[in-house]
């Protein structure tokens, strides 16, 4: 018998790219932590040894279900204009995230020097460039948005249902912690997207200064 995932008697017939698409299919169902290259095996009903030959490990398939996520994020059809084009291209590598459940915690939890990876950098960092930016200043202003996309839309899917001010409520004093109790409303769980785009405005702002 012969289909998508056996060949002629019965023999496993896998490829990398099934076995990652297996194993977002599985991330999003279960989460992160219920993940395993046992899991996916039997998902895909095969031995576990079939799934590490084409991944190795399960550190690697996590690189590359972390490059399969970034890959989510098209690099076509941006705007020229430098402020715009980052702004779309940090807006869609955040939906790339929020399409997965622990999407973020998923890519932040590797250091992936994958096709996908490499390719959102480089436009990433070529809209820097082209702004204006020295050297230095874009590839770091590059990793200031990656890591505000990455902290704050794992914070997203890390909160629990509801106002995120419930828990702090009971916790911050007035008296103790007068500045904190006095923008303690600001700090709701449903406010992520005006967060996001407050800290890459404020970030493009400083990279507006540095740029000649």
């Amino acid at each position: 018998m012969t289909n998508r995932q056996t060949g002629e008697g019965g023999a496993p017939r896998l490829d990398p790219a099934t076995v990652i698409r297996t194993a977002l299919e599985l991330l999003d169902e279960k989460g992160l932590d219920a993940l395993s290259t046992r899991a996916v095996a039997d998902r895909l009903g095969v031995r576990m040894n079939t799934v590490l030959w084409h991944v190795k490990t399960k550190a690697r398939m996590l690189e590359l279900m972390a490059d399969a996520v970034v890959g989510e994020a098209p690099l076509d059809g941006l705007p020229a204009d430098r402020d715009a084009r980052v702004r779309e291209l940090a807006r869609r590598y955040r939906r790339a995230l929020l399409a997965h459940r622990d999407g973020a915690a998923l890519v932040v939890g590797t250091y992936s020097a994958e096709p996908h990876t490499l390719a959102f950098a480089e436009a990433l960092v070529t809209a820097l460039l082209d702004g204006g930016l020295g050297d230095r200043d874009a590839a770091w202003t590059a990793w200031t948005i990656t890591y505000l996309a990455l902290g704050l839309t794992q914070e997203e899917q890390a909160a629990p249902r509801g106002p995120l001010t419930d828990g702090l409520a009971h916790a911050v004093s007035g008296a103790a912690h007068p500045s904190l109790h006095r923008v303690l409303h600001h700090l709701d769980a449903r406010s992520f997207d005006e967060r996001f785009e407050f800290g890459l405005s404020a970030i493009l702002v400083r990279a507006g200064d540095l740029a000649p």
